[in-house]
């Protein structure tokens, strides 16, 4: 167990309840913060991963118009398919929450209250795209034009997926309303701004502080963006009455928009998981402690809303926050400490596209295969510097001579011939050899080596590391052929399958921020009656009124388990069974012809 536990906030991006999850959504946020909260965990550090559904905006709104139904029935609907994927899927949240809770808004609005209170709110009147054939103003996301800055004739209202600015929705050059292509007109509205402009000396110190440890990608979009396009008011309310209102007397049918107070959310969902678990300040632990490290998982769409605007409105509300939400003082709301978003990841070399049915929907895939197998291919194929593209035909040659042959095979194998040649039981070894020593010491750096990457939140890398570190197992075996030695020296060949089954011990600890499924099992394989992570899941919890739903964890003490442990000679273990399946390579075939 590290002798400085930290506190580790793993702040995960909020999915849309109004669209199912794909693995473009999955490898880009929501298991990179799972994979790197598991390593923590086993590391012994305070984690706190938080999310929830994104419940408010106008995607939900469109979607009840079309379907005729509430949004909040839309939310329902798409918030409880989340859960069931996370829960399949194994990513451990400590909570899934939605931005539609009492303590979301309380929240929310007690932000917006602290920026009004410090200077940093004004409001103005100004011309906001309205659409005539949809009776009502057009958030900044739906509408579609030519970039003013760029040429790009597909950017939205507030950002160009193309150059990376942000953008002053009026301006865009030929304008049409993503809903039904119509063109909208200019029609004045009044608002609230978050004055930007004086924030940005505050926000270029921060990321300037964190140049060394923020990717290019983010830096791009931030800090280069703001030096290249210094920063202006943004609008934080809307025209809209699905969502948090405006606390303010007079502004009744506007809201939040739905940009400044979603990410707030990841404040509220750890104020809302200290009150499950009956300690109502514990969520100070992140939040007001200045060496705790707060990492937000995010796809490269959502980098300025959270490298540039979450911490203009966390620096920007400083101590107000505690005085307007506690009603006492508390010190200035911790900024984030790095924010590594991943690239997309595209289908068979096309753009992922919902609507065109072409993805690979996460419930969907799990009807068919195991939640490792996916997490393995995704992880070992993740966009963290550049896209990415999902390949049937790859994913079944990873998964059945990487994760089956290498992997797999490998801890099968050796346990099947230990549990049969000695009876079930960790064999005795004599004194190790040279070459026996090295294996079990190379295998063994790799938790400091595995490690600095998963702290890097190089997560790719870290998955290939342990792969090779089970190749060289494979290639030991190959040379010791413990096989042979069984027939003439079978205390040999106790050494040379002790000496794997120790490494094989190593790596499926290695393995287990990856694959938490199969290193699970694995563990349990090995004789050890404590689970290795040893995560109790909670009933959903709901609300008085029966509509708020919640994932919930209580994961049990995890930590020490990230450092070598010897295996103890001489222990029972089970008979084993092969961790993985091997897919037959017409998979791919038939999974294309599921695509469109």
């Amino acid at each position: 167990m590290t002798n400085d536990p930290k506190h580790i906030l793993v702040a995960v991006a909020w999915p849309y309840a109004s669209s199912e999850i794909h693995v473009g959504n999955i490898t880009g946020s929501y298991l990179p913060a799972d994979i790197f909260a598991r390593y923590h965990r086993l590391k012994g550090n305070h984690v706190l991963m938080v999310s929830g559904s994104d419940a408010h905006g106008t995607p939900i709104t469109v979607k009840s118009d079309a379907e005729g139904i509430s949004p909040e029935e839309v939310y329902q609907r798409y918030h409880a398919g989340f859960l069931d994927l996370f829960q399949k899927l194994g990513l451990h949240y400590d909570l899934f929450t939605s931005t539609h809770t009492e303590n979301h808004t309380k929240v929310a609005q007690s932000i917006f209250l602290a920026l009004k209170e410090n200077g940093y709110l004004y409001t103005e009147t100004q011309s906001h795209w309205y659409s005539e054939s949809e009776g009502r103003f057009l958030p900044d996301r739906y509408v579609e034009g030519t970039c003013y800055l760029c040429g790009y004739d597909q950017a939205r209202g507030d950002q160009c997926d193309n150059c990376g600015n942000l953008l002053e929705a009026n301006l865009l050059i030929e304008p049409r309303s993503k809903n039904d292509g119509s063109t909208p007109v200019l029609k004045e509205t009044e608002h609230f701004y978050l004055d930007l402009s004086k924030l940005e000396p505050g926000i270029i110190e921060f990321l300037e502080a964190r140049e060394e440890r923020i990717r290019p990608n983010v830096l791009r979009q931030s800090l280069g963006q703001i030096k290249a396009n210094p920063l202006r008011g943004r609008a934080i309310t809307r025209d809209l009455d699905w969502g948090i209102p405006v606390p303010v007397e007079g502004w009744k049918g506007k809201c939040l928009y739905v940009w400044f107070e979603a990410v707030i959310g990841y404040l509220s969902a750890a104020i809302e998981w200290a009150q499950l678990n009956g300690d109502k300040d514990a969520w100070h632990n992140w939040w007001y402690n200045p060496d705790a490290q707060a990492y937000y998982f995010i796809g490269k769409d959502n980098i300025p809303f959270h490298a540039v605007m979450w911490p203009a409105q966390l620096a920007g509300a400083g101590e107000w926050f505690g005085k307007i939400f506690e009603e006492k003082e508390n010190t200035q709301l911790t900024l984030p400490y790095d924010v590594p978003a991943n690239e997309f990841l595209n289908m068979q070399d096309q753009k992922l596209s919902g609507s065109r049915g072409w993805a690979v929907w996460g419930l969907d895939f799990l009807s068919r295969y195991q939640p490792d197998a996916l997490r393995f291919y995704l992880t070992i194929n993740m966009p963290e510097t550049k896209d990415a593209n999902w390949d049937w035909d790859d994913f079944v040659t990873r998964n059945n001579s990487q994760l089956v042959a290498t992997w797999g095979n490998l801890a099968n194998r050796v346990l099947s011939f230990a549990h049969k040649h000695w009876e079930g039981h960790i064999p005795t070894p004599g004194e190790l050899t040279a070459e026996d020593q090295a294996l079990v010491d190379r295998v063994e750096r790799g938790f400091e080596t595995v490690g600095d990457l998963l702290d890097k939140v190089r997560l790719r890398a870290a998955l290939l590391a342990v792969m090779e570190l089970a190749s060289e197992v494979n290639k030991y075996l190959d040379e010791a052929a413990p096989w042979s030695a069984v027939k003439t020296d079978k205390q040999r060949a106790a050494t040379i399958v002790y000496t794997a089954l120790q490494a094989i011990d190593h790596l499926k600890t290695l393995f287990a921020p990856f694959l938490p499924f199969s290193s699970e099992q694995l563990h349990t394989y090995l004789g050890y009656r404590q689970p290795l992570f040893g995560e109790q899941f909670t009933q959903p919890v709901t609300d008085a009124q029966g509509e708020h739903i919640t994932l919930h964890y209580k994961p049990a003490d995890a930590s020490g388990r990230w450092q070598p442990v010897k295996l103890e000679a001489g222990k029972p273990f089970l008979q084993p069974h092969p961790l993985y399946q091997k897919l037959d390579p017409k998979v791919a075939e038939e999974e294309r012809a599921r695509l469109g």
